[in-house]
């Protein structure tokens, strides 16, 4: 429970820094700078914690893919709160919980009872509700939040089963690799064709060229790095120490550090139809939780 806590107020802290410089530099530039202060910091914590850790193994790839996964789900995310605000995108990313939910069976062959099923539909009626598509100002953007959810949903459930063989620091070190070379595919395109008509928010963040930072700037994109070192770690462990059903409903505490770094950076009030919905999603996990812990204290010892 610590550790998600701790990873998710540093990932909180990261999505405002994101947010804050997506208007005037590229996603790639980003991921870049913190990849490389990350990089040497992952293979630190990995060394201390391990005298001769095996960053290639024959697990390596399904680490790498994990890595690929979460890549695509993080700028998912960071693309929805280029354009909309935090605590909207994180509210949309609560769904999270279900989509591990519904990927328990196919991915780590676990039952999933009836009550999960009830809490993913109740989930994603919550969802309709924050997306309101029939509205006039209905976000495009919503979308790449919901499937930031399913992706990250994805990539944890995988690496439940990957830590059995991996530690967390080396699969932050696979993490990071993949950013890198993510992020030098995305300077490529950039630098291929002409994005210059863009005016999109989260299109023009992806898609924009390098631009040269200032001091200040580049200090809070090596501070990214630094923060997702850790965070990495973190997310990895809280995975590795416990069932993924019992770990995903504690990121719900993202919620608060949203609403916080909204209103006092941007100025972001939630609206109706986010609250609404929220309270729907956020309920339903945590009904989902209070009934795996009850199947639990039922179960005899040993079953």
């Amino acid at each position: 429970m610590l550790a998600i806590c701790g990873g998710v107020a540093i990932a909180s802290t990261m999505d405002a820094i994101v947010k804050w410089i997506s208007g005037t530099y590229p996603l790639h530039e980003a991921l870049i700078i913190r990849s490389l202060v990350a990089l040497p910091l992952v293979i630190w914590i990995a060394r201390r914690a391990t005298a001769r850790p095996n960053f290639f193994d024959r697990h390596t790839p399904r680490s790498l893919l994990r890595g690929l996964i979460l890549c695509s789900a993080y700028i998912a995310f960071v693309l929805s709160i280029a354009t909309m605000p935090i605590a909207d995108s994180v509210a949309i990313y609560f769904t999270m919980p279900f989509f591990v939910a519904g990927l328990a069976y196919p991915v780590l062959g676990e039952r999933v009872q009836l009550h999960r099923w009830l809490a993913i539909i109740a989930g994603f009626v919550g969802v309709i509700i924050m997306l309101d598509p029939s509205s006039d100002v209905f976000e495009p953007a919503a979308f790449f939040a919901l499937y930031s959810a399913f992706g990250y949903a994805l990539g944890q459930m995988m690496g439940r089963d990957i830590a059995r063989h991996v530690p967390p620091t080396v699969m932050a070190f696979h993490q990071n690799i993949v950013y890198l070379a993510v992020a030098a595919v995305l300077v490529a395109i950039s630098y291929s064709f002409d994005f210059s008509g863009v005016t999109h928010k989260s299109l023009s963040f992806l898609l924009r060229q390098w631009v040269m930072p200032a001091w200040s700037d580049l200090l809070l994109m090596c501070l990214l790095g630094a923060m997702a070192s850790c965070g990495m770690i973190l997310f990895g462990t809280a995975y590795k120490l416990a069932e993924s059903s019992f770990v995903a409903p504690f990121e719900y505490s993202s919620m608060i550090w949203a609403v916080l770094f909204g209103f006092l950076l941007f100025g972001d009030i939630p609206g109706l139809h986010t609250v609404a919905g929220g309270i729907i999603v956020i309920s339903a996990g945590l009904f989902m939780l209070w009934m795996d812990r009850a199947r639990d204290r039922r179960q005899p010892q040993g079953a």
